[in-house]
C-alpha cells in the first residue's frame, strides 16, 4: 500500500494568487507572449553581445582593451532592461510595458545608424526595426493593454 504524496494546495493558491504561475501565463493573449518573446531575444543579442565584447577585450587582441570591456559590460547592462520587462510582459506585470517600450523606441535610432552604415549591418537594420515596431504594436494594441489592466477605466489604480 503506497501512501499519496502530502498536497501542495497552499503553495498552489499563494501562485495563483500572485499571478505567477503557468495558469496566469497562460491566459495572457498571445500578442502579450510575443512582444514578450521579441522583448527577450533582443535582450539576449545584446548580452550575446556583451560577452564576446568582453571576450575581446580580455582574450583577444582590440585595439583598446579598456573600451571593449568597458563596451561589453555596458551592453550587459543594458541588456537587463529588456530581459526584465520581457520576463514582467510574460507574468502579465503593468509595469513591464514601460521598459519594453522604452528599449523599442531606443533601438529605432540603433536601427538607423546601422541602416547608413550600409553593407552586411542593413540586413541587421531591418530586423531590427521590424522587430521594434511589431513590439510597440503589440502593446498599444487594446487586448494587451487590457491584459495588463492599463486602459482609460484603470487610472484610480
Amino acid at each position: 500500500m503506497s501512501k499519496k504524496p502530502a498536497s501542495n494546495a497552499p503553495a498552489t493558491e499563494a501562485t495563483e494568487a500572485t499571478g505567477t504561475g503557468a495558469a496566469a501565463a497562460a491566459a495572457l493573449p498571445g500578442r502579450l507572449t510575443a512582444a514578450a518573446a521579441l522583448t527577450a531575444l533582443e535582450g539576449l543579442a545584446l548580452a550575446g553581445l556583451g560577452v564576446y565584447m568582453l571576450f575581446v577585450g580580455i582574450a583577444g587582441d582590440p585595439d583598446s582593451p579598456q573600451q571593449a570591456e568597458t563596451g561589453g559590460v555596458t551592453l550587459l547592462a543594458l541588456a537587463a532592461l529588456p530581459l526584465i520587462a520581457a520576463r514582467g510582459l510574460r507574468l502579465g506585470r503593468r509595469w513591464s510595458r514601460g521598459p519594453a517600450l522604452i528599449t523599442q523606441l531606443m533601438a529605432l535610432p540603433v536601427a538607423w545608424t546601422l541602416w547608413t552604415t550600409g553593407g552586411a549591418m542593413a540586413a541587421a537594420a531591418v530586423g531590427l526595426a521590424l522587430a521594434a515596431v511589431a513590439v510597440v504594436a503589440l502593446l498599444v494594441n487594446p487586448t494587451a493593454t487590457e491584459a495588463l489592466g492599463i486602459g482609460p477605466g484603470e487610472r484610480t489604480r
